[in-house]
């Protein structure tokens, strides 16, 4: 396993490895026995970065999620987990009651909320300190000097260590981290959007945003990256879905556009030519990068873990990652 360091501050910062686990179906569409086998062979592998979220997944029996958290906590407990794995969690976006939705219905940003579901999720993981929460999608109702200061409240008193933000456009981000640094207390670092080789469009509405889509990783954001060498991205959903690779699985809309054929040609180019799968090839590009990009992927089996397990080896040749990044 390979290994890249998250955050700027000595007191908070972790080394993690270069490829995340979601655990986003974990303890719902994924079972128990399932969930601890993939767990335990990524653990095994030198992988320790996993990635939940409170509302997780709500929408498996119209609840309020929670149950990734809770398996992962079953797990850190019956495995003896401590410190050494670091478990990434989000809130803002679990439904505020069952049978609701994050889009119609979302617990929101507020310190109020910040203050309770940051503990709830402590409990239902098992830890004393979050490593890294997420404001997991933006709240326009609450003001961002309040939400600011709720999630710096909580890194002051060891419940949380990093901070990140997820799905919110790049002014609200630059702005909360301004707003931060005024404070004087932590401000965002981590920034977990949805990130892959095929590039989407922009300009499709949808059904949350209606001015385009702010949970993919566009030019502004990689642009930030660059700016900001203290943020890393943490790319979710780089294999979209399985829809590399399975004839089940469509692309989705938003990659309807002519530049799309042109880039899976090359992809499927430089795998014939490495003898890798084209999701490893997906992986490899994200995990050597220029721009600090950590690709997190889930896996509903320990072969599919195994198959994005060997992408971490993969090295990619300047002429084949050239050939990638230019087919549009």
């Amino acid at each position: 396993m390979k290994y890249r360091t998250l955050g700027s501050d000595p007191a908070h910062r972790r080394e993690v490895s270069v490829l995340a686990l979601g655990a986003m179906l974990f303890g719902s569409y994924t079972d128990e026995k399932t969930s601890f086998a993939v767990l335990d062979r990524y653990v095994e592998a030198g992988g320790n970065f996993i990635d939940t979220s409170n509302a997780y997944a709500y929408w498996h029996d119209g609840g309020q999620g929670g149950h990734s958290e809770a398996l992962l906590g079953r797990w850190r407990r019956s495995r003896g987990v401590g410190d050494e794995i670091v478990i990434a969690t989000k809130l803002g976006a679990r439904p505020a009651a069952a049978g609701t939705g994050y889009i119609d219905n979302p617990e929101g940003l507020s310190a109020k909320v910040v203050r309770e579901s940051a503990d709830r999720s402590r409990e239902l993981l098992g830890v004393d300190k979050l490593d890294l929460l997420y404001a997991h999608v933006d709240d326009l109702t609450t003001p961002q000097q309040e939400t600011v200061e709720a999630f710096g409240e909580l890194v002051a008193e060891g419940a949380v260590g990093l901070l990140g933000a997820s799905n919110q456009a790049m002014w609200r981000v630059e702005r909360a981290r301004n707003l931060a640094a005024a404070a004087g207390v932590p401000g965002y670092e981590v920034l977990q959007y949805q990130h892959s080789l095929l590039r989407p469009r922009f300009d499709i509405p949808g059904e949350q945003f209606p001015d385009g889509s702010l949970g993919h990783a566009g030019p502004e954001l990689l642009g930030y990256l660059r700016a900001e060498p203290s943020l890393t991205l943490v790319a979710y959903s780089p294999l979209l879905a399985g829809a590399y690779v399975r004839e089940d699985k469509p692309l989705p809309p938003d990659y309807d556009h002519p530049g799309t054929p042109a880039r899976l040609a090359a992809l499927r180019e430089v795998a014939r030519e490495t003898g890798a799968t084209v999701n490893q090839v997906v992986l490899a590009w994200q995990i050597g990068a220029d721009l600090p990009i950590v690709p997190l992927a889930g896996a509903s089996s320990v072969a599919q873990l195994e198959e994005n397990l060997a992408a971490v080896d993969l090295e990619l040749s300047a002429d084949q990652r050239a050939r990638l990044d230019a087919a549009y």
